[in-house]
């Protein structure tokens, strides 16, 4: 293998440690530790302390708060610290975990500061996404070759070493500076100069695998980085021999993983019982008639609230799907500029689907208020990036302008009201559009047009069939979800994860069309669902801050449309109850839900809006019988699944293999964001600087921000609202169903093996017994007298033969 090769495969092994990052328009939650899940959770935490600093565990501070408020069952602690040979009482055991956090070495300026200082200007120069009004030259050209034009005018970098003659090709570069080291120690090196800004890195690594419009035409690769790095520091005569710190524990990391053990062994222990209990009431549950209407909404868990009160307003089912509703496509909206990902990171799109004009009266008024806005939009950006003007623009308006400052400031909530006033003037998209879903016999890129009628069947028989559907009410809703949120670099984040940061509303709007579509229910009945002539499809988007539902109904035939007043109302009445809950956990007392929610979705000072998916620890995959009445607090994916209707165990196998994985993502990322904010989340919102649209600085420079900010996660500064867990799964399925898929999947018995999340199965055909996965296909049944604690174990772990 010649050299060449040999450091594209060094730079290909390196960088699996540091996670991909999306731009903050649309926010991707990913594992930050996504290159370590192929060790075990502990040794992760301690070799990404080494390489980024970051700390693995909560703090002893959080452990005390949880155990004070009874999170953390006493009697299952002792018993976790007794196994790891801990004698001390509770409290002197976490006196002794603080100590040692105190006695942390604090961060120090190096000779590398430097290197980092000049790469996160030119990054940010060349990374820009029309946010700049001076472009870097030669972009099109691609970083390093953009950047090698520049280093001749740029005084911060010195004229020395490599840099004083750059070669053309980066491989040649890197080349130049890893000769006058081993070749065992270029991995090491790299892997370290890729962690030294882990979020540029990360962000760089993103772009060139997927390969979008702004990566063809402003080419970066993590060669092309490395080039410049490595050549700077060559440079300024830095060492860059790797550490040998990599894998030296922290003293407290036993300790601390005892601690968070319990602590999830708490929380599982109430989910297990809670199921296995609604496991053994389904036998006699009564699941005839018709429901009024059945809705399904996002797995995610800000869905979990307000389908228990929907389902407690009246005769309604609700049903749980992850978001993109199973159709990976590429989306185009009416107005957008260019099309999105509206699908799971872990799915390439397959379809590229656009939004036509179907009402011409409609869409001209549109167009005419939408014009007026998009020019105001303008003005505002201009007066944001241009100092000088926005000065004289305020010099100009005078008190006026002042007063609309002093209005968004003191009185949000009627901004709210006024801005939806005046959005009623611009009719949304839906209301004089729809999904182009026919196959156009084209292709748009490397995508077809739509698609055939071959594949709008099988994407709607593979939802009802992954979500159990036996029977059809007169209106099925398909309700995707979106965020309302004022001036707020993170809004993607607040939306629907599983379409890659986008709202949902579109992919519901997909799958209603494809339902609607004659010859698809034709099919569909061919295959077995008893569709009647009577039900309509409808979608919807959930407003998630708000939980307004609106329904994109402007085609519901006229018999139905009692059937839609009544839903409309209910789902007001559901939102009343909801937005109460939300508010109460946000601490908001003396204000009723809905004002409070509208007050904090138009308060351009707000930090918090809603709370997203802060407190998600479990996923529960079943029928809704197994979770319906019960109140999880907002905190549990719930995935609809009926075993029973799933002979093969496709249906599973797609749960398992797609959303719990994608879950898994949400659940690490909100974790490491909340244990060290400053490494894996973004720090406070108040001193974030947003920078090129495509991430967040903290102050004036530096590294992107990788995760989610403090108000997403903490009430207070020291006082987390998430409780930081790993992914509790639970599945209502056979036991040796989920070992069967598990054994077809090394990616999710490795993540299992690892501790990265845990699995328990209620198997009904076992009557309701309760299987905890162990490791190696090997599961822990759990007898009458310890499903009370059904993480301790009575009998000898059982392999599927």
């Amino acid at each position: 293998m010649n050299t060449e090769s040999t450091i594209r495969d060094n730079i290909d092994e390196a960088a699996t440690t540091v996670g991909s990052l999306w731009p903050i328009h649309s926010f991707v939650t990913a594992n930050p530790l996504s290159g370590f899940e192929g060790q075990p959770f502990g040794e992760a935490v301690e070799q990404a302390a080494a390489l980024l600093g970051g700390r693995g565990y909560p703090s002893a501070e959080t452990f005390r708060a949880a155990l004070e408020r009874g999170q953390i069952d006493r009697e299952l602690l002792e018993g976790e610290l007794a196994e790891a040979g801990y004698e001390d009482d509770p409290a002197t055991l976490l006196d002794r975990m603080a100590d040692a956090a105190d006695v942390e070495n604090s961060d120090a300026d190096t000779i590398t500061d430097h290197v980092d200082k000049v790469l996160t200007k030119w990054l940010s120069a060349f990374l820009d996404e029309e946010s700049a009004h001076w472009s870097m030259p030669n972009r099109e050209a691609g970083f390093y070759t953009a950047f090698r034009g520049m280093t001749e005018y740029d005084s911060e970098i010195p004229d020395e070493g490599v840099v004083a003659d750059l070669p053309e090709a980066p491989i040649e570069a890197i080349e130049v500076v890893l000769k006058s080291y081993p070749e065992s120690q270029w991995v090491p090196i790299l892997e370290k100069q890729l962690a030294a800004l882990p979020g540029w890195t990360g962000f760089i690594k993103q772009r060139a695998e997927n390969e979008g419009v702004w990566q063809s035409t402003y080419p970066i690769s993590l060669e092309g980085y490395l080039a410049a790095r490595l050549a700077l520091l060559d440079a300024i005569d830095a060492n860059i021999e790797p550490s040998n710190d990599v894998g030296k524990a922290h003293p407290a990391d036993d300790l601390a993983q005892a601690f968070l053990r319990a602590w999830e062994a708490t929380y599982r222990e109430d989910l297990i019982g809670t199921v296995a209990a609604q496991s053994q009431s389904m036998d006699d549950s009564d699941t005839s008639g018709r429901p009024d209407a059945q809705l399904v909404f996002c797995i995610d868990t800000r869905s979990e609230v307000i389908r228990r009160h929907m389902e407690s307003t009246g005769n309604y089912e609700t049903y749980g799907y992850a978001g993109f509703f199973g159709i990976p496509m590429e989306y185009q909206g009416y107005d957008a500029d260019v099309s999105v990902d509206a699908c799971p990171p872990i799915l390439d799109p397959q379809h590229r689907i656009t939004e036509i004009p179907t009402d011409r009266d409609t869409q001209t008024r549109h167009d005419r208020w939408a014009g007026i806005r998009e020019a105001a939009d303008e003005a505002i950006e201009m007066l944001e990036a241009n100092a000088a003007t926005a000065y004289g623009y305020v010099e100009t308006a005078g008190s006026g302008y002042g007063l609309s400052l002093a209005a968004r400031t003191l009185v949000p909530t009627r901004i709210h009201d006024l801005i939806d006033a005046a959005a009623e003037l611009v009719p949304d998209d839906h209301e004089f559009c729809e999904p182009l879903v026919h196959y156009q016999y084209t292709y748009s890129g490397n995508l077809p047009v739509g698609m055939t009628t071959e594949e709008k069947v099988e994407y709607a028989a593979t939802a009802f069939e992954l979500m159990g559907f036996e029977k059809f009410s007169r209106l099925v809703v398909f309700a995707g979800h979106a965020s309302e949120t004022t001036n707020n670099p993170y809004d993607s984040s607040l939306d629907c994860g599983a379409c890659a940061g986008n709202p949902g509303g579109p992919s519901a709007y997909v799958l209603a069309k494809i339902c609607n579509d004659d010859a698809v229910k034709t099919e569909l009945r061919d295959r077995g669902f008893d569709i009647p002539e009577d039900t309509v499809f409808i979608a919807g988007q959930h407003n998630t801050t708000t939980d307004e539902v609106d329904l994109f109904a402007d085609d519901v035939p006229e018999s139905h449309a009692d059937d839609l007043n009544k839903l409309r109302a209910d789902l007001a009445t559901a939102r009343d109850h909801a937005t109460a809950e939300r508010v109460e956990a946000m601490g908001a007392d003396g204000s009723t839900g809905i004002t409070e929610t509208e007050r904090r979705a138009a308060d351009w000072a707000e930090t918090r809006p809603e709370w997203g998916l802060a407190g998600n620890a479990g996923f529960v995959i079943g029928p809704r019988e197994l979770t319906s009445g019960c109140d999880f607090d907002g905190r549990a994916f719930l995935h609809s699944y009926d075993w029973s209707t799933d002979s093969d165990g496709d249906a599973l196998e797609a749960i398992l293999t797609g959303p719990m994985v994608v879950t898994q993502w949400i659940n690490t990322q909100y974790y490491f964001s909340t244990v060290d904010n400053a490494v894996y989340g973004s720090g406070s919102k108040v001193t974030q600087n947003p920078v090129g649209n495509v991430g967040v600085y903290q102050g004036n420079g530096g590294d992107l921000m990788a995760g989610l900010p403090l108000q997403s996660l903490m009430i207070a500064d020291d006082e987390p609202y998430h409780q930081p867990l790993r992914l509790s799964t639970v599945v209502h399925a056979p036991v040796e169903r989920v070992t069967d898929i598990l054994a077809d999947h090394e990616e999710l018995t490795e993540i299992l093996d690892n501790n990265w999340l845990s699995l328990t199965v209620v198997d009904p055909t076992q009557d309701h017994r309760i299987f905890h996965y162990e490791e190696s296909l090997e599961w822990m049944p759990m007898s009458e007298q310890t499903e009370a604690h059904p993480e301790i174990p009575n009998t000898k772990a059982i392999a599927d033969d």
